[in-house]
């Protein structure tokens, strides 16, 4: 019965010995896979997601900005339109117009006959 004994006993250690090898190897797979994909993905000029939410933060600032100046290029065009078209109308209608006052017309004088 003891040399059973010895042989499941033998057996379980290679067996364990095995088993954390096999996850030994499947950690290094594990880490030299994820260390080609970082070098793929790396030649291919993705960006990290902290430079992603910088940009998304600037772009939708920069949108808020350019929405913002539009309402007031609109508010100054309207504003404009305005003016223009009371220029118009005021063009339109006829000034009433004070007669021009004369000047006096001068007299004429003929100067003194000599008496010689």
């Amino acid at each position: 019965m003891q040399s059973q004994n010895r042989f499941f006993d033998d057996l379980s250690k290679v067996l364990n010995g095995l088993a954390g090898t096999v996850a030994g190897v499947g950690r290094e797979a594990e880490a030299g896979a994820r260390e080609r994909a970082k070098e793929w993905v790396g030649g291919m000029d993705f960006v990290s997601r902290e430079e992603f939410e910088a940009v998304k933060e600037m772009a939708s600032n920069a949108r808020a900005e350019a929405d913002a100046l539009k309402k007031r290029i609109d508010a100054l065009e309207k504003a404009s339109a305005t003016k223009s078209a009371a220029r118009k109308t005021a063009a339109a209608k006829p000034a009433a117009r004070k007669p021009a006052a004369r000047k006096p017309a001068a007299k004429k004088t003929t100067p003194p006959k000599s008496e010689s």
